[in-house]
């Protein structure tokens, strides 16, 4: 097997608990990362990406933060795209009146206006801790500074989440990517970017997608998995993403990717 280049998606897929990679994967990473460029590739946050790139000891690559809205390489800014501050103001009008949370996230910032079991589950698989504010501070200061969201998280109930997200579909379809974690969680990234196009991005001169093996498990991987050279779903994969997959690894609590990686990639 010759590929140049690893991306692997991180929760639910190349991490083995809620918050980290397993011995045996970080063993397996670096028995190969002289041989290829391994590439992280997730909808967290830089913070929360980069404990795990340093376990793996790969600090010298690029990250993909935010599904591919904010890219970098160690601290310089190789791309960054955000969801301007007028769209995120008209979706906390539409949600807030139906009584769900946004948390906002810019870069290395991250705010929710309260505490919540699903803001404590954030904090303790990611290993980051927000600025707890209101939500129209946050767009106040965000619009002086010029600035915009590279995700919005909407967290609310099983009925509202059903309400809502019909009606975010008819409005922002043209220009945001919605999709459904969860029953209770909506994430929201600018439509322009995917973890493809950021991938596409860090391509070198003499590399193409069909030198990329990738790893993943949700919808927000899909388009990655079909498009290079091997995409490959965990067992844990919804169906949708196991049907595209030109292969199937072990279930990530299992370390699936570290076992695909060591009986595929022979160096």
């Amino acid at each position: 097997m010759d590929f140049k280049i690893l991306c692997s998606d991180l929760d639910g897929t190349l991490l083995t608990f809620k918050d980290n990679v397993s011995d045996f994967t970080i063993s397996e990473i670096k028995r190969i990362k002289e041989h290829l460029r391994i590439i992280l590739v997730s909808a967290r946050m830089p913070q929360s990406m980069t404990y795990i790139q340093k376990n793996l000891g790969i600090e010298n690559e690029p990250i993909i933060c935010y599904n591919g809205a904010l890219v970098l390489h160690g601290s310089r800014e190789l791309f960054s795209t955000f969801i301007n501050i007028d769209q995120i103001a008209s979706i906390y009008e539409m949600a807030n009146k139906v009584g769900i949370q946004l948390g906002l996230y810019s870069k290395s910032e991250w705010y929710v206006e309260m505490d919540s079991e699903r803001v404590q589950k954030e904090i303790k698989y990611t290993k980051t801790l927000p600025t707890f504010r209101d939500t129209k501070t946050t767009i106040e200061d965000w619009r002086d500074r010029k600035m915009g969201a590279h995700k919005i998280m909407l967290m609310g109930n099983k009925e509202n989440t059903d309400g809502l997200f019909p009606i975010l579909q008819k409005n922002f379809n043209q220009t945001l990517n919605l999709y459904r974690s969860n029953d209770t969680l909506i994430e929201i990234a600018p439509k322009s970017v995917s973890k493809l196009t950021a991938i596409k991005l860090l391509l070198e001169e003499q590399e193409s997608l069909n030198d990329v093996i990738a790893f993943g498990d949700n919808y927000n991987d899909i388009e990655m998995l079909q498009n290079v050279g091997r995409g490959i779903a965990v067992a844990n994969a919804r169906e949708e993403v196991k049907n595209i997959a030109s292969d199937l690894a072990l279930k990530n609590s299992e370390d699936g990717v570290a076992h695909y990686i060591k009986q595929h990639i022979l160096i």
